[in-house]
C-alpha cells in the first residue's frame, strides 16, 4: 500500500519539519513522485521503530542511524539467504 505524505504524516503522528529531518538523515526513503513522495508499509513501520528509539529508548541521532543501517543490513541477508535457499530446491 502506498500513501501520500499528508496521509503518512496523519498515520504517524509526525509534524512535517521532522518528518524532513529524518528524510535528510535517510533514515526514511520514500519514493520520489510528483508533487509529493509516496510512503510504504514499510516507510510506516520504520517511522514507529525511530519514535520508539528516539522516546522511549532515548538513543541519539548517531545511534539511530547506526541501529537502522543494522536493520538494513539484516534485512538484506534475510533476502538473499531467502533466495539462496529457495535457487537451492529448484535444482
Amino acid at each position: 500500500m502506498i500513501i501520500t505524505k499528508s496521509e503518512f504524516l496523519l498515520r504517524t503522528h509526525l509534524d512535517r519539519q521532522t518528518l524532513e529531518v529524518w528524510i535528510e538523515e535517510e533514515w526514511l526513503s520514500p519514493e520520489q513522485a510528483d508533487p509529493e513522495p509516496l510512503f510504504s508499509e514499510a516507510d510506516l513501520a520504520r517511522a514507529g521503530l525511530i519514535r520508539d528509539l528516539q522516546g522511549d529508548l532515548g538513543v541519539n541521532k548517531e545511534g539511530i542511524g547506526v541501529i537502522l543501517n543494522l536493520v538494513d543490513q539484516i534485512h538484506s541477508l534475510r533476502w538473499a539467504l531467502a533466495n539462496r535457499i529457495g535457487s537451492q530446491t529448484e535444482e
